[in-house]
């Protein structure tokens, strides 16, 4: 006859048991991590974190666990928190890139930009091939108004990504903003060949012709950005001013009034001018 154990034995051996088939399966903190990383991909959200909290109870030199947790806080707007998480991850990870990238956007999104700026230096002194970190340095340095090296980190994403339209777009802006509009047309017209479906590299290069005194360049390149977004407010506004710098003021005002329709204001300073030179056609 068979003997079973009583059920009190039983129940004190299971947690025994559970750690024990934990162990086999490479540690208790791996399977919460896992988890975490799985409920993350299906956006849940509060339950990766518990689960990534577990892991780290567990293993508290769980570095990949600060870290997801971090971006998942980032991702959430709970940016000091993902500041700590990733802080944490890189005590325990001194070279680990991303970490430093990802601290770098949290400190960026907290409008800390002299921070952001370390922290993506050091995650490209890690790895010199990390387009992400050069584009988000890039993007940092441009918000300062220092375009000079945003341009250098753009160009360099360029360099090791040479098909990235969203970056030859970026690129384009600062030229733009240096008053280098032959430059900012070129990048913007090799963002429309890579893509040529892109309305607002169409628009951009539309400014930069406008800007130039090419009017009638500028205008074709608008009324591409909107055949391609008819919703395209902004594309409007800069068509209407194209046309008020032609002296074409009831097309000028035909432009504005669709761009009031679609929720956009007007440029008060254009909106004012356009007004003393004209009325809108009834």
């Amino acid at each position: 006859m068979m003997h079973f154990p009583d059920s009190e034995k039983v129940k004190s051996i299971l947690p025994t048991l559970g750690m024990l088939v934990c162990l086999s399966l490479s540690g208790c903190a791996n399977r919460y991590n896992y988890l975490g990383h799985n409920n993350m991909k299906k956006g849940l959200y509060d339950q990766a974190i518990s689960d990534f909290t577990k892991a780290i109870e567990i293993d508290p030199r769980k570095a990949s666990a600060y870290y997801s947790r971090g971006i998942i806080y980032n991702d959430t707007g709970h940016y000091d928190l993902a500041v700590s998480d990733f802080t944490k991850a890189i005590e325990i990870e001194p070279g680990n890139a991303s970490a430093y990238n990802d601290r770098a956007v949290a400190y960026a999104l907290k409008g800390e930009h002299d921070r952001a700026i370390s922290d993506f230096t050091r995650a490209i002194e890690i790895n010199p091939r990390f387009a992400e970190a050069y584009y988000s340095r890039g993007t940092a340095y441009n918000y300062k108004g220092q375009y000079d090296p945003a341009i250098s980190d753009f160009t360099r994403v360029i360099e090791i990504n040479p098909r990235d339209a969203l970056v030859y777009n970026d690129r384009g802006v600062v030229y733009a903003m240096k008053g280098e509009h032959d430059k900012a047309a070129s990048d913007f017209t090799k963002a429309i060949e890579m893509d040529p479906r892109n309305a607002f590299a169409y628009s951009l290069r539309g400014t930069s012709y406008r800007d130039k005194g090419e009017n009638d360049k500028a205008i074709s390149d608008y009324t591409r950005a909107i055949q391609i977004d008819p919703s395209f407010a902004e594309a409007y506004i800069g068509r209407a001013i194209a046309y008020y710098n032609k002296e074409e003021y009831d097309k000028a005002w035909g432009n504005v009034n669709i761009a009031q329709n679609l929720g956009l204001q007007v440029p008060p300073e254009f909106l004012k001018r356009l007004q003393e030179i004209s009325a809108p056609e009834k």
